[in-house]
């Protein structure tokens, strides 16, 4: 590579990281969790980002699109987190558009490298223990300026720390080994990594139906919706306009029903109360 190609790559891995640290979960800097961990930290965001910075958006909302999938029904209860979202949205999603991994490969890729993330954010949740008992420190003793720096500035240069420099170095040293251990890698072992890599996205589906479908008869939406896409080839437009429509019918239908059961329960109420009356008298 030559020297304006490392001066673009560091360049680049400089943008990319920096967003990586506004993107987690502990920077406020963006609104607090909404732009930053909500907004910055989704694969479909950062894949379009990514791709700004380094030439290829196509790719990167492609690629975006395909990690976005697989943890779309992500949470995180009390700040326990099954893989690292913000590392998978920029080094992993970056190494894989540099590298230029196919989807199937950077879906793979990403889920690792997100699991891999989980250590560098349990060890920032033990580090804030050390601020925390410094501020408190500071409260004892009456110092604001030293509470300032121990509950705002000291974890958050802990915590860009501990974004950047592993971002910084997995983007620019590591895009251009990825490219060689692929192009090395033998062909099943592509074919493998690209077939866990197709059934992610559905797992991630799997997931979010399983929490979204309260009733059996809402199956029911989600099979018309696969066969409007699939069979009948409907785009997304089309298939919004087909799903509000269905969507106010449900409602006032079901409207309807919870109105007439009302009234019905009225009717049966004051029929016992008339029937009560006619018996006392």
């Amino acid at each position: 590579m030559s020297r304006e190609g490392f001066k673009l790559l560091f360049f680049q891995a400089t943008i990319i990281s920096i967003l990586c640290y506004l993107g987690a979960l502990g920077t406020p800097w963006l609104f607090g969790l909404t732009g930053g961990w909500y907004t910055l930290s989704r694969p479909l965001v950062s894949g379009f980002l990514i791709g700004l910075i380094v030439g290829d958006v196509k790719q990167g909302i492609i690629i975006g699109v395909a990690v976005q999938a697989v943890y779309i029904a992500l949470v995180t209860p009390g700040g326990q987190m099954p893989a690292d979202l913000n590392f998978v949205a920029y080094p992993a999603i970056a190494l894989a558009i540099m590298s230029h991994a196919s989807t199937g490969v950077a879906v793979t890729m990403a889920t690792t490298i997100g699991v891999v993330g989980t250590i560098v954010f349990n060890f920032f949740q033990v580090g804030n223990s050390y601020w925390n008992h410094r501020a408190e420190k500071a409260i004892e003793e009456g110092n604001e300026r030293s509470f300032h720096f121990n509950a705002i500035w000291g974890p958050q240069i802990f915590n860009f720390a501990l974004r950047f420099i592993p971002s910084f170095l997995v983007i620019y040293f590591g895009s251009g080994f990825a490219k060689q251990l692929l192009n090395s890698m033998p062909q099943y072992i592509l074919d493998v990594m690209t077939f866990l890599g197709g059934v992610l996205p559905a797992l991630g589906i799997v997931m979010l139906l399983t929490i979204v479908i309260k009733k059996n008869y809402m199956w029911a939406f989600f099979l018309f919706g696969f066969t409007a896409v699939v069979f009948m080839q409907l785009n997304m437009i089309a298939l919004a306009m087909v799903a509000v429509t269905i969507a106010v019918i449900f409602y006032f239908a079901i409207s309807t029903n919870d109105d007439s059961d009302g009234g019905n329960s009225n009717k049966t109420q004051g029929g016992s109360e008339n029937n009560d009356e006619e018996e006392e008298f």
